[in-house]
This record gives C-alpha cells, sequence and structure tokens, in this order.
C-alpha cells in the first residue's frame, strides 16, 4: 500500500476520532455494563483487585465481566486520569483505530485504494459505530482486538516470508485473539474461526497441526491465567452456569429491527422497506448466498484442493459471522439469558458485512469472464453496466450513512450527557439525598450503578424473584425481600426507587401494601421516591 493510501486513511481516521471527541462534550454515556467497567478499573487502582466496588458488598471478585477493559483503564490512571475520563479518551483512540483498520483490512481483502477509502468512510460515518463509540462500553476495544487479529492472520498468509513478522504472525494473531476474549467473551468465536480456518487451508495433517499449535500457544496462556484466577478467588471461571434456557419470541423482534436500521437508516424508508417485506428478503437471501458460498469453499478445501485457494479474508470473515452468531446464541441459550440482540452486539456482523459487501464490489468490477444465460452472452453488457452499479451503490451507502451521521452528531453533541452520564441524574433531588445520608446507612435501590456514579457510595440491589443472567427463580427471594424490609423498618437502611411510578414494578413483592407498613415517603420528585423510617 503506498504512503498516500496510508496518508489519506490516516486523515479520515483523525476525522472520526475528532467527530467522537465533538459529540460528547459532556463525557460518554454510562449503563450498568459501564458501571462495572469503570468501577472494577477504580477497585485495581485501589488495590482491591478486580471487584464489585459499586455494591455495598464484601467486594466480591468480578467474574462475569472479562478484565481487559477496566485493566486498560486502570493503566491510563497511571497517568493521572480517573477511569470515567480515561474511558473517553480511549475510545477517541479507538473510533480513529478502528476506522484506519477497517480501511487497512479493505486493502488487503481487495488490493485496491477506492475500496479502502470507501470502507473507512463507510465505517467513519455510519450513525451506529459512532454512537457505539460513544459509551463506555466494551465493544470499541473489543472491535479493535478482532480487527487486528484479522490483520495478522493475513500476515501469515500474504506478508513475505522474509519478513520477522510473518514468522510469528500466528503466535501474535492468538494473542491478539485472547485478548479480544479478556474484552468480551464471545471472543471464542475469533479462536473457534482462526483454528477452523488453518485447518481448511493447510495441505496436509502435519501442517495444519504445526499452524493451529502455534496459533493455540499465543491464546491459550493469557486465557489460562483469567480463568485460573477466577477459580482461585471465585469457585467460577465466567459466574455462569450451564442450564438451557430457551431464546424468547421478544428478544429475536430486534434482530431484525437493528438490521433493518443499519441497512437503511431513514426511518421512513426503513418503515416502507419493512411493510413491504423487502428488506427481510434481502436479509434472507444475502445470509443464505454467504452461507452457500462457505460451504461451498470448504468442501473444495477439503474433498477437491483447489490450485487457487479463496482469498483468506473473505473467506474467514465469512466463516467469523456464522461462528460469532452461533457463539450469541449458545450463550443465550445455555448461559446468559440477559444477553440482547443490542446494535453493540451486532456490531461485528455489522463490520463484517460491510467488509464483505465491499470486497463482492471488487470482485465484480474485477470479473472479465464471460457470462452466458442459455445462448446470449452478456459479458460486453455487464462490463458497461457494473461501474455505474458499483458507482449508484457506494454513493447510495455513503449518502444515507452521512445523513444519518450529521443527526446522530447533533443530536449526541446537544444532549446534557448519555444514559447514566446525563445531568438527569446528577440533578435528582433523591439522588442529593442520598449524598448526605451518614455512612452507616445502607442503600437499597433498583439502579446502583447509577447510585454509585452519582453519589459515589455502594449500595444494594433490591431482592428480584428472577436471576437476570438464566432467567429461573430465586430461592432465597423471600429471605432476601424480608432482611430489606428489616433493615428498613430498623433505620438501617433506605429504599430509592428511580424511574419508576410504584413499588410493585420495582419490588415485584405479592403484598405491597404490608411491605410498607411502617415505612413513609422520605422524599419524591421527578419520578423518583425515597423511603425509609421516620
Amino acid at each position: 500500500m503506498s504512503r498516500l493510501t496510508h496518508f489519506a486513511l490516516l486523515i479520515i481516521s483523525l476525522a472520526a476520532a475528532l467527530a467522537l471527541w465533538y459529540a460528547t462534550p459532556a463525557g460518554l454515556g454510562l449503563t450498568n455494563d459501564s458501571v462495572a467497567y469503570i468501577g472494577g478499573a477504580r477497585s485495581i487502582m485501589a488495590g482491591t483487585g478486580y471487584s464489585d466496588i459499586w455494591l455495598d458488598s464484601s467486594l466480591e471478585p468480578i467474574t462475569h465481566y472479562p478484565p481487559l477493559l477496566s485493566l486498560t483503564l486502570s493503566g491510563l490512571g497511571l497517568l493521572g486520569l480517573d477511569p470515567l475520563r480515561g474511558a473517553r479518551l480511549l475510545n477517541i483512540f479507538l473510533f480513529g483505530a478502528n476506522t484506519f483498520l477497517v480501511g487497512l483490512l479493505g486493502w488487503r481483502m481487495t488490493r485496491s485504494q477506492p475500496s479502502a477509502f470507501l470502507l473507512a468512510l463507510l465505517f467513519a460515518l455510519n450513525a451506529t459505530f459512532l454512537r457505539l463509540h460513544a459509551y463506555a462500553l466494551s465493544e470499541p476495544l473489543f472491535l479493535f482486538f478482532s480487527l487486528l487479529s484479522f490483520l495478522f492472520f493475513d500476515f501469515s498468509f500474504n506478508a513475505p516470508a522474509s519478513l520477522r513478522i510473518t514468522r510469528y504472525s500466528l503466535l501474535v494473531t492468538g494473542f491478539l485473539a485472547s485478548l479480544a476474549f479478556l474484552t468480551r467473551y464471545s471472543g471464542l468465536a475469533l479462536i473457534a474461526t482462526f483454528a477452523f480456518a488453518l485447518f481448511l487451508y493447510q495441505p496436509d495433517w502435519r501442517s495444519r497441526f504445526t499452524k493451529i499449535a502455534q496459533f493455540l500457544a499465543g491464546a491459550v496462556l493469557p486465557m489460562s491465567a483469567w480463568f485460573i484466577r477466577n477459580a482461585l478467588v471465585a469457585e467460577s471461571a465466567t459466574n455462569r452456569t450451564f442450564q438451557f434456557h430457551p431464546i424468547q419470541a421478544e428478544n429475536l423482534v430486534p434482530v431484525f429491527y437493528n438490521l433493518s436500521q443499519f441497512l437503511m437508516p431513514v426511518e421512513d424508508w426503513r418503515r416502507a422497506l419493512v411493510k413491504s417485506g423487502l428488506i427481510n428478503w434481502i436479509l434472507v437471501f444475502a445470509g443464505l448466498s454467504l452461507l452457500t458460498w462457505l460451504v461451498f469453499q470448504a468442501y473444495r478445501l477439503i474433498f477437491h484442493r483447489p490450485v487457487s485457494l479463496p482469498g483468506n479474508l473473505p473467506f474467514t470473515t465469512s466463516l467469523y459471522v456464522f461462528a460469532y452468531l452461533g457463539a450469541i446464541l449458545f450463550s443465550m441459550s445455555f448461559f446468559d439469558a440477559s444477553t440482547k440482540f443490542q446494535p453493540r452486539i451486532l456490531a461485528p456482523l455489522y463490520v463484517s458485512g460491510m467488509l464483505l459487501l465491499v470486497g463482492l464490489l471488487n470482485f465484480v468490477h474485477g470479473t472479465h469472464g464471460k457470462v452466458r444465460i442459455f445462448s446470449f452472452d452478456f459479458s460486453v453488457f455487464l462490463r458497461l453496466i457494473r461501474v455505474p452499479i458499483i458507482l449508484l451503490i457506494a454513493i447510495l451507502a455513503l449518502g444515507l450513512s452521512t445523513f444519518d451521521f450529521r443527526l446522530t452528531l447533533a443530536e449526541l453533541r446537544d444532549s446534557a450527557g448519555l444514559g447514566y452520564g446525563s445531568w438527569k441524574w446528577r440533578d435528582s433531588i433523591v439522588m442529593a439525598d442520598l449524598k448526605n445520608l451518614s455512612a452507616d446507612t445502607a442503600i437499597y435501590t433498583n439502579t446502583p450503578p447509577a447510585v454509585y456514579l452519582v453519589t459515589g457510595r455502594a449500595s444494594r440491589v433490591i431482592p428480584t424473584t428472577l436471576d437476570p443472567v438464566d432467567n429461573l427463580p430465586r430461592n432465597d427471594y423471600e429471605q432476601n425481600l424480608a432482611q430489606m424490609r428489616a433493615d428498613l423498618l430498623a433505620g438501617r437502611a433506605v429504599l430509592a426507587l428511580f424511574d419508576t411510578s410504584n413499588i410493585e414494578e420495582a419490588l415485584g413483592a405479592e403484598n405491597v401494601d404490608q411491605f410498607i407498613s411502617g415505612l413513609v415517603v422520605l422524599q419524591k420528585a421527578q419520578g423518583d421516591v425515597l423511603y425509609g423510617k421516620p
């Protein structure tokens, strides 16, 4: 790749980073998961290990969330940055870096500068990716290590053998894939993808075992260290148990909505496409076509090894689409029922789809063979129309992305913070009352993360009838509810409910009147309620 191409990709990447900086003057958006990562980083910096300091407990070690984002934020803390501020700096860098890597992978896949620029622009000008990087979540870092691992995997096939990087590229690929896993557990799909691709691409059993061993040598050690730590301090590898809980129909609906929104960001047009059923047919056709091509190429590699192997990046990216989707569905069905098909979960599929689409357009542009349908030769006709069609698709994609990007950029810029980072929480009257409580008064609440971020205090979760991870009833619910009531009546605790109109919604208790007898409303404002002992 020429210096000019590198420079152009760098300019696009810097523009993406500046756009995120401009869009988040109040800081990054914060969710429940954000607090886990930020709290975990603060706990590491405080010398108490990777623990849940936002909960009023005995500082239990965190195993549910992988550690790498918190470790990265705590590393930035060495520069004097609190993890909350460090997360914004990190994501600004990651948005630019991910833009550059997407463009670089596009060039390595197609050897086409226009394709590289198109991919970088599509990523940088995509509202979904802008919004994703505008929150303190693990997905931006996960995408970074995932894209890097694909890059080094490609080096193992296409870099000159004389380069030192070629000799160690599989080892580095394995290490980067393990870092992706330590950022999000779904990174296991990356490891499975690369291992299976190596198995298919190597010509004999000896080279298969050798290459896979090199790859796993880089991946196993970091992952093993994490699992051993969890087994020693928490007696659980990931705080998940193997239990079948079928995916509910209502959890599948967001898949089609989010995919349709990504493909058609103009809402009125999206609704028209959904109503006509066209967008569903497009998704089904694209999925089946990709699966058919993937199975065909795998069959050829196993049983009729071709002289010219399929490009490793298109093949591996296609393989990853189904490996990642399968990993998410398997996790939702057997490990974590609380996972939802949100845009952040679908982001790796979005990136893969963009790479494959641009790769397909480049393939069509470079095809020069004869195309016959029945006895008619359509080659000349196709050569005449393919460039205008490719340009039309590229312009349409960039135009729609830019339109939605401008609206989202303005929306983010004008917002007073996102999620728990909004001023709505900082201006809460109930939050102000919680700040003034004595240190020995416990806090029960339906939003411990928000309480921790605004007040800096740990709090206790209101007992719930169902465990959100496995969606099964809690056997100790009645006992925990009775303990909470005893603490409230004794004046040892208060109950803070946010964004709820009544206590029934938050507690799920059968006899609410009996539960709140003896308690008074200490504060009620802005949709929030504070209960306690008079």
